[in-house]
């Protein structure tokens, strides 16, 4: 696997980026505020690559970015970048975790890798995830932000 390459776009296409699947460093849903109201959805499910493993292919020039810290409950600032044509939110980048992007599943162009190798390995803010969903089985689970690296 570590010379297979994805890809991940937004919903227009005009934006779009490849990435080495060997690079992804962990996977997972994450049901805290601040995702729910970002994504507009009860949770999101989101993987980790460094900034150096993202490389456009279109769009890049297409991306708007916004970010502010009131609502993250580690009060470090994130800043989301969005398609300026349809708006999707193709990644989020945190001071708490300089040279890596936190990356949306469900803009990786092949829907197979969201069942294998993009499968959340962790789920974090089981705290404020709505009642209707009972979570990731069999992974590590936390009431608040899951210690990654601890």
């Amino acid at each position: 696997m570590s010379s297979e390459k994805a890809t991940a776009s937004c919903f227009c296409g005009a934006c779009k980026y490849e990435f080495p699947l060997a690079g992804v460093q962990t996977t997972f849903l994450c049901s805290c505020k601040d995702c729910r109201k970002v994504t507009a959805s009860m949770f999101a499910t989101n993987f980790v690559l460094k900034d150096t493993d993202i490389h456009w292919l279109s769009g890049e020039d297409k991306l708007t970015r916004w970010g502010q810290s009131a609502t993250i409950d580690s009060h470090n600032t994130m800043t989301n970048s969005f398609c300026s044509v349809c708006g999707t939110l193709l990644n989020r980048q945190s001071s708490g975790f300089p040279g890596q992007s936190f990356l949306r599943v469900g803009t990786v162009d092949d829907i197979k890798l969201h069942d294998a190798v993009l499968k959340p390995q962790v789920e974090q803010y089981t705290s404020t995830r709505v009642a209707w969903f009972h979570g990731v089985d069999g992974v590590p689970k936390a009431e608040g932000m899951y210690p990654f690296g601890n």
